[in-house]
């Protein structure tokens, strides 16, 4: 005869927090999440964001503040965003020695060693006068190869400057193949590539070009950043970058393509970020502040669905505040 068992019920193992937190599937570390950061030239005081409650534009100085509170909180890594007090066509700044980036990565490098992971962001828009990626040609269009000469020289005043990973998120054709040659040739094979392999023309950023200063003066970036109508198109880009060099990929923004988050995540054999960004960040913070939704229990149920989609490092402007509370 054949036994009879009771049919299984799963409420069994959701009855308490400590059962629930016990056969979880998917979790959250601090370890996981990366912090984007701002800091800006020629400014005596922190600036807040006003699109971005509780974001700062930093001065060097409350930079290295907050670079020692986040990792002292656990948090696994620093994305750099620099805003240089003068803009040309060309980006000058981005790669000059004496840039804001570089300065602020020698003052973290020196202030936190190997205890994090410094990642300043590579483009172009945030030190041109025009706000686009790249270099532009007469009749107003990126120059997609021009630009690549651009991006090699800023990757190696970059790791120059004590980077430990660059990130690339200016969806330039051929971009980390140029910035892993010029990595290799000028003595910095070490330094890793963090591809936005994935990044779409996402109304989301408005808030970021608030923060970081570089909404396009004229048309936009749909030319060059994927169009959100498109998936199989995120599987070619993220192939091409491994191709290329990339040491990992990040997808971006996180929330409206998670579906691509896994995609990628089942594709590849290279860590995967998503990146969770700033119209996502803003969302939530204005609809608690207006008490309609759990500010808390939102921010922990947005980060765990990244997490879930395949992620295994978020990018998050609550790094610092949720590492926090998970340690």
């Amino acid at each position: 005869m054949s036994a009879q068992f009771p049919a299984a019920r799963p409420r069994r193992l959701r009855r308490t927090p400590a059962m629930r937190r016990l056969v979880a599937e998917t979790r959250l570390s601090p370890a996981d999440l990366v912090l984007p950061m701002f800091v800006k030239e020629g400014i005596g005081e922190a600036q807040p964001v006003p699109s971005m409650p509780g974001v700062l534009q930093h001065t060097r100085d409350s930079l290295r503040k907050a670079a020692h509170d986040a990792v002292e909180a656990g948090v696994g890594g620093i994305l750099l965003f620099g805003i240089p007090a003068v803009k040309d066509g060309r980006g000058s700044a981005a790669d000059d020695p004496a840039g804001i980036v570089q300065k602020a990565l020698r003052d973290l490098s020196g202030d936190l060693g190997d205890s994090t992971v410094l990642i300043p962001d590579l483009c172009l828009d945030e030190y041109t006068d025009h706000g686009h990626c790249g270099l532009l040609t007469p009749s107003g269009d990126v120059d997609n190869d021009a630009t690549l000469e651009r991006y090699a020289s800023i990757a190696v005043a970059q790791a120059a400057a004590g980077a430990d990973v660059v990130a690339p998120s200016g969806m330039m054709d051929g971009q980390v193949r140029a910035i892993r040659a010029g990595l290799d040739q000028a003595g910095y094979g070490e330094v890793a590539i963090m591809a936005y392999a994935v990044k779409y023309a996402s109304a989301f950023y408005g808030p970021f070009r608030d923060a970081a200063e570089c909404a396009p003066q004229f048309g936009d970036r749909s030319a060059y950043q994927q169009d959100p109508a498109n998936a199989d198109e995120s599987l070619r880009e993220v192939l091409l970058d491994i191709e290329e060099g990339a040491d990992m990929v990040i997808v971006k923004p996180a929330l409206p393509y998670l579906d691509i988050i896994r995609r990628v995540r089942d594709t590849v054999d290279v860590p995967v970020a998503g990146y969770q960004v700033s119209g996502e960040y803003a969302m939530i913070e204005a609809a608690a502040a207006n008490g309609w939704i759990d500010r808390d229990r939102t921010i922990m149920e947005s980060l765990i669905g990244v997490r879930r989609a395949g992620a295994d490092i978020v990018l998050t402007y609550w790094a610092t505040e949720v590492a926090r509370r998970l340690g």
